[in-house]
C-alpha cells in the first residue's frame, strides 16, 4: 500500500528534473522536499504537486539533512531519493507491492546518463543504492559528503528489479561545480583524521584516471567518457590537495 511509505528528497535548486520526479511519484501518498536555499523554481514546482510538503533548512551535510527529512515524514517506510533521479513506473509498481520486512534495506540498481546518453563505464555501470528502509530501525549516518545508512544490528539488503533512472549531469560545468562541493566536503569531513602530501594528490588522481578510463571502460564512450573519467581524476586530487592545505593551515 502506498500510504504507508513515504517518499524524502532534497533540493537545491533542482527545477529542471524536479517535474519527471515528483510526477513518477504520483501513487505514493506523501513525498517531503527538504529544500536547502534554492533560487530557481524548485519550490514553487514541488508546491503544484498534492501529495509533495515542502520544508526549508540550511544545509548541514548530506546524512543530517536526508536525517531531518526522514523526520518530517508521516510513515515509518522511508523511499529516499535524489531530485535528479526518476522511479520508473516498474519499480514504483514493484516497490509498491513489496511484502516489506524491517529487517532488511532494499537496495535498486541506478541507470546514469550524462546530458540523456547512459553511460555504463567510467565507474557508473551496476550502481546499486540502498533507499528503501524502515525508519524506526534504520538511519542515515552523520557524514557530510557521501551519507549512507546503518543500523545497530547487521545491515540485510534485498534488491529489487526495477531500476532508478540517473541524470546527474547534462555539461561539463556540472561536473566541475559538483567535484569542486564535494572535495570540500571531504575535506571537511578527513581533517586531522588522515596523512596526505601533493604527491599522494597528484598519484591518486593519476591511479582515477586510469581505472575510469581504461579498466571501467570509459574509452568507449567517447568524449563523455573522456570528460568524465578526467573529472573523476580531478576529483581524486582535489579531494586530498584540500586536506593537505587544511591540515597544513592547522599546524602553522
Amino acid at each position: 500500500m502506498a500510504n504507508n511509505i513515504s517518499v524524502t528528497i532534497l533540493t537545491r535548486d533542482s527545477a529542471k528534473y524536479l517535474p519527471e520526479c515528483l510526477g513518477a511519484l504520483s501513487a505514493f501518498d506523501e513525498v517531503v522536499v527538504l529544500d536547502n536555499d534554492s533560487t530557481d523554481d524548485t519550490i514553487a514546482i514541488a508546491k503544484r504537486f498534492p501529495n509533495v510538503v515542502v520544508h526549508e533548512h540550511p544545509f548541514i551535510g548530506f546524512g543530517p539533512m536526508k536525517n531531518l527529512a526522514v523526520d518530517k515524514a508521516s510513515n515509518e517506510w522511508i523511499l529516499s531519493i535524489d531530485s535528479d533521479e526518476v522511479v520508473t513506473p516498474e519499480l514504483a509498481r514493484e516497490i509498491l507491492s513489496l511484502d516489506l520486512d524491517a529487517s532488511l534495506v532494499y537496495e535498486v540498481e541506478r541507470d546514469n546518463y550524462y546530458h540523456g546518453r547512459l553511460i555504463k563505464g567510467c565507474g557508473w555501470a551496476n550502481d546499486r543504492v540502498q533507499r528503501l528502509f524502515n525508519r524506526n530501525t534504520t538511519r542515515f549516518n552523520d557524514k557530510l559528503i557521501h551519507e549512507g545508512l546503518t543500523r545497530k544490528d547487521i545491515m540485510k539488503t534485498e534488491p529489487m528489479k526495477g531500476h532508478l533512472k540517473h541524470y546527474p549531469y547534462d555539461e561539463a560545468s556540472q561536473l566541475l561545480q559538483k567535484m569542486q562541493h564535494y572535495s570540500t566536503l571531504w575535506a571537511e569531513e578527513n581533517r586531522g583524521r588522515r596523512k596526505t602530501s601533493p604527491t599522494g594528490a597528484v598519484l591518486s588522481g593519476l591511479a582515477t584516471f586510469f581505472k575510469s578510463y581504461l579498466l571501467q571502460n570509459g574509452w568507449k564512450y567517447g568524449y563523455e567518457g573522456l570528460l568524465i573519467s578526467v573529472s573523476n581524476a580531478n576529483g581524486a586530487f582535489y579531494k586530498y590537495i584540500k586536506l593537505y592545505e587544511a591540515d597544513r593551515t592547522d599546524h602553522l
